[in-house]
């Protein structure tokens, strides 16, 4: 899977095991979904899973780990992946944008993503294959991308990695789930939360840093829309526009406090971490409304970015990290 902040590849055990652990559960709703990460453990799992994000490229990766089904797609997907990864290169908006204008891959595989791109944007597959084939194509530009994680800025030097050359894989493809097949939706998170499930999972996001900023070119890549850019980074412009309440100090209790009213499920399982604008105590008293609620802590290091320190435009280092590990909270609600 891509490189993403924010991902909750070392508390799965823990949420699928809060989940595992409520009576005569079968579905889920991961309601902001991300990489798909958890929709995809849960799914091997066995439950029903509806996984929701209102970003383009989120809503591709759930398409093909929570929706698409191995037993319809493995043989076409790996057929094509042959194909595509026998092009040539051909260099074009995202060579210019990302690899000229700004520097977050090599030329050479910038060429490659061009034509694959296009390629799949002229055969008008179905919507499963689709996702599964522009997850192939993102996951292997994410393995020679050079950046800490987050495509907010590039690394002044070359990452060792960046030099490797585009190879697509077929992503990890499971069968139907015993409960039922999965959904991906791309909706805003009052609309899907309404969706009839056993447990919804809330991953909300935790402060000012918009997912769509920090994965620009996933967008970019999967709309292949080719918008107008800005800055070092080449963000698309809609990055200026687009916004979420739970992005906002603000307009965070309000939003999240409206998601936990409209959830239908019987039961809540809750992602947050200290670095988030409530407290623990705060998200416990939001929680208490649906139930008792169960608080299981976690110590984890900070990413990476957050390690190597504070930096300006010009790649200055300019100030000190406050701290280098944080705590991230599962609450279990109902």
């Amino acid at each position: 899977m891509i490189k993403y902040l924010g991902s909750k590849r070392r508390l799965i055990p823990s949420i699928v095991g809060a989940v595992a652990a409520l009576p005569e559960a079968r579905s889920v709703l991961d309601l902001f979904s991300g990489t798909s990460r958890v929709g995809l453990a849960l799914k091997a799992s066995g439950y029903r899973v509806v996984a929701n994000d209102h970003n383009a490229y989120a809503a591709t990766l759930a398409r093909c780990y929570v929706q698409a089904d191995r037993e319809r797609l493995l043989s076409d997907a790996s057929t094509l992946v042959a194909e595509l990864n026998a092009l040539p290169g051909s260099p074009g908006y995202f060579t210019e944008t990302w690899c000229e204008r700004s520097r977050f891959f090599q030329p050479k595989n910038g060429e490659r993503v061009d034509a694959i791109r296009e390629s799949i944007a002229r055969r008008g597959f179905d919507p499963e294959l689709e996702a599964v084939l522009l997850t192939s194509l993102m996951e292997a530009a994410d393995r020679v991308d050079s950046t800490t994680g987050l495509q907010m800025a590039y690394l002044k030097e070359w990452a060792p990695r960046a030099h490797q050359d585009l190879a697509l894989r077929v992503p990890e493809l499971l069968s139907r789930a015993q409960h039922g097949a999965g959904e991906a939706l791309q909706q805003d998170a009052l609309v899907a939360a309404e969706r009839e499930v056993d447990v919804a999972y809330l991953d909300p996001p935790y402060n000012q840093h918009k997912y769509l900023g920090n994965y620009h070119i996933w967008e970019s890549l999967v709309l292949w829309d080719k918008p107008e850019v800005y800055g070092r980074a080449c963000k698309r412009v809609d990055c200026r526009t687009r916004s979420s309440p739970f992005n906002s100090r603000p307009r965070f209790v309000e939003a999240m406090r409206a998601v936990i009213g409209r959830v239908r499920a019987r039961w809540l399982v809750v992602s947050f971490s200290d670095e988030g604008y409530v407290t623990r105590e705060e998200m416990e008293a939001m929680l208490a409304t649906r139930g008792e609620v169960r608080v299981i802590a976690h110590d984890y290091k900070r990413y990476v970015g957050a390690q190597i320190g504070i930096y300006n435009p010009a790649g200055e280092k300019v100030g000190r990290v406050g701290h280098l590990r944080n705590r991230e909270f599962l609450f279990v609600v109902g």
